[in-house]
């Protein structure tokens, strides 16, 4: 049977909705800001670094891709100077993938235009009601991150 056109879109129509035009107003919004060298497929990276650094394999398990995907998007920003792998001191052998100054100002403003974004949704659903949306929605998110392993 035909998916009928006029039901309610999915769980996951809709969480791509969102994904796809927030991520877009992000990296717009980024470029306008002198950062238009990264793309938003960076954002697997660039969501999950940390200030002290944070190794691909995590950066990988957080994104859900690939450590092969990973490991190319950290090549592309260490190309375009966002990134430095260094040592990690717990270990040795290991590295961290580590921002660079730059790194640390797109981090900077990335987060003051989610801020702003998520400021206009709490405005426009009311400030309780968008409390009560993320936290339902990072159970939701929590919920299929372990069903899906």
């Amino acid at each position: 049977m035909a998916r009928n056109q006029t039901a309610e879109p999915d769980l996951g129509v809709l969480a791509a909705q969102v994904l796809f035009s927030v991520q877009k107003e992000l990296f717009v919004a980024l470029a306008e800001q002198g950062f238009d060298d990264i793309q938003p497929r960076a954002g697997a990276v660039l969501a999950h670094l940390r200030a002290g650094g944070i190794r691909a394999s995590e950066l990988a398990r957080a994104s859900g891709r690939h450590k092969q995907v990973i490991g190319s998007l950290v090549d592309d920003l260490e190309r375009l100077g966002y990134v430095e792998r260094k040592p990690d001191p717990a270990d040795r052998r290991a590295k961290l993938v580590c921002p660079t100054d730059r790194g640390l100002l797109q981090m900077e403003t990335a987060a003051a235009i989610m801020r702003t974004i998520e400021e206009r949704h709490a405005k426009a659903l009311g400030r309780p009601e968008y409390a009560a949306f993320k936290s339902a929605l990072r159970c939701v998110a929590d919920l299929q991150r372990k069903s899906a392993t």
